[in-house]
């Protein structure tokens, strides 16, 4: 959670202190929010699943088994995340109602239009280069718990390829993952080194020593969760994206949504269990 100390200030709060769990967050938020500024953005386009998987873990509930071929769309704390997303603007009035883009919310922060935004650590640099403003990172605000959602990409080997071009592959992601890069590729991005090897080099930890805030999402890996994935993967997303931006956009109640979602994934995971 990426939040603006200046406009904390603003508002009368600690800008040391940000909000620690959803109720704080709400009432920080409401703190903030102005004819032409928000208290809170979270994006619900892009990746909403994945978003959703943060406010999901916070409830205390998983989205999916560690097998993979099952969902908890329907479980009572999953329905009750969604409400408390679709309430902070249509009750809380903290957030804009409707949907959210992910591709944008980031110079909305940068220009000030929303005090708070969740969104990836991959924007780190980019807020510390651009901001003119003092800003804080921190942990995700907690429910019953805190919680967050894992993510990134991968590197993959195939069986159906030659031995030169397996060991080159290898070679390839051995480069890419070392230490020392991935600690060059933190530091230029935000995003998380990809291994505890990577904090311990001398060049990370100078940068961390200098800039904490480059630490926050791997001390956050304590309250992590596997983001979503599933046999089916691709449809199981879309059709959780969908059941979310229904509900936020007022189409279906959160619980309509979800049940029907979790119909869908119930059919299409069938076969896999």
């Amino acid at each position: 959670m990426y939040y603006n100390k200046d406009l904390f200030r603003k508002a009368g709060l600690d800008p040391e202190q940000p909000p620690a769990d959803w109720d704080e967050m709400v009432a920080m938020g409401k703190k903030i929010t102005t004819a032409d500024r928000w208290g809170v953005m979270i994006p619900s386009t892009g990746y909403p699943y994945w978003m959703f998987g943060a406010l999901a873990m916070q409830n205390g509930q998983v989205l999916m088994n560690g097998d993979g071929n099952t969902t908890y769309f329907d479980h009572p704390a999953v329905i009750e995340a969604l409400q408390f997303w679709k309430d902070l603007g249509a009750k809380h009035g903290v957030m804009p109602s409707g949907t959210i883009e992910w591709g944008t919310l980031r110079q909305n922060f940068l220009e000030e239009k929303t005090a708070m935004m969740w969104h990836s650590t991959g924007n780190l640099t980019a807020v510390k280069d651009n901001a003119d403003f003092d800003f804080g990172v921190a942990m995700l605000p907690a429910s019953k718990r805190r919680g967050t959602p894992t993510g990134g990409g991968n590197f993959y080997i195939f069986k159906q390829t030659t031995p030169d071009e397996r060991r080159a592959a290898m070679q390839l992601i051995k480069f890419m993952t070392s230490p020392k890069n991935s600690a060059r590729w933190s530091m230029k991005t935000g995003y998380m080194g990809v291994s505890p090897a990577t904090y311990e080099t001398a060049a990370l930890k100078e940068y961390v020593a200098g800039f904490p805030y480059a630490a926050v999402a791997r001390d956050q890996l304590s309250y992590a969760t596997a983001e979503l994935s599933t046999y089916q993967t691709g449809r199981i997303r879309k059709t959780l994206d969908d059941a979310i931006q229904a509900t936020l956009t007022g189409a279906k109640t959160p619980e309509a949504a979800l049940k029907e979602a979790q119909g869908v994934a119930d059919r299409l995971l069938k076969s896999y269990r």
